[in-house]
């Protein structure tokens, strides 16, 4: 059946400045937020009432808002988006290291969604995993947990061990693959061993073996690095994921090709939605389900 979940305008992202604290961003953050907002609103009504409770986890979760740079525009952060869905989530966990951001966060929460179950931790979420592990709500024979967890840094530094520990509850990544910029800039340093920001972002040491065999162009690293990813999440019980169902974000500038988007689900249903944002991801009135 036909069932209007969510407008994906990009008005339906746009905010007043409310004098609180909003990063500036590119304006290509547009699509990254929009995207976002699409699969916030699939997977928290399409489980409402297949699981107990379903948590939404922000890893790196900003200020709320954030500034497009060199215009008026003021739009919501993932918090917010995650905040404001039609069927809210039953339990929000939002970790934010800078000071500043997370007290216009906080101040945000408490204002937007008076009634939201949510959790602030400010601290860097490698750091603080624990308690964000230990503010997931604890399932039971009657009552099932299923988390959706953005993984949205500013570049290419995840820590796979943090994704790890997470992999050990019923958990969906939304994963934010900042490699575009990052890997042209410090090509020669990652791949000469100089910095281990890769291998602790893929898990292992070995890609640049897997790498020197290739190969490959260095045009190709990105996509290279994005595969290897997916290898690494698969290895954690979730889906492979090929480069062609990720969305890649490009810069409006100069067309860059900035990072990719991905799912990563150990289920079928997970991927059914994401489809839909890939199919829908551009301004449309609604969703078939």
């Amino acid at each position: 059946m036909f069932y209007r979940i969510f407008s994906v305008a990009s008005d339906e992202l746009k905010v007043a400045d409310d004098g609180l604290l909003s990063p500036d961003v590119g304006s290509w953050a547009q699509d990254k937020y929009r995207l976002i907002a699409l699969y916030d609103e699939l997977f928290s009504t399409g489980m409402k009432y297949k699981w107990g409770q379903r948590a939404y986890i922000d890893l790196y979760a900003g200020s709320g808002y954030s500034h497009v740079s060199g215009t008026n525009i003021f739009l919501k952060g993932s918090p917010v988006i995650a905040l404001t869905v039609t069927d809210q989530f039953d339990k929000y966990i939002f970790c934010e290291q800078e000071t500043d951001r997370f007290e216009a966060l906080s101040i945000r929460t408490k204002r937007i969604a008076p009634a939201a179950d949510a959790t602030l931790i400010q601290g860097n979420c490698d750091v603080e995993i624990d308690r964000i592990c230990a503010a997931i709500p604890k399932p039971s024979p009657g009552n099932t947990v299923l988390s959706l967890c953005l993984v949205d840094p500013f570049d290419f530094g995840i820590k796979f061990e943090t994704l790890r520990k997470l992999s050990r509850f019923y958990v969906d990544f939304l994963a934010l693959l900042a490699i575009g910029m990052d890997a042209n800039r410090n090509y020669d340093h990652y791949v000469d061993g100089a910095s281990d920001k890769l291998d602790e972002a893929l898990g292992n040491r070995d890609w640049r073996k897997r790498w020197a065999e290739a190969g490959a162009p260095r045009a190709a690293f990105r996509t290279f690095l994005a595969t290897e990813f997916s290898t690494s999440m698969a290895s954690l019980g979730y889906r492979d994921v090929t480069v062609d169902r990720m969305k890649a974000v490009r810069s409006t500038e100069k067309n860059l090709n900035l990072y990719y988007l991905a799912l990563f689900s150990r289920h079928q249903t997970g991927f059914q939605f994401w489809d839909q944002v890939l199919k829908y991801s551009t301004d449309q009135p609604g969703f078939d389900w």
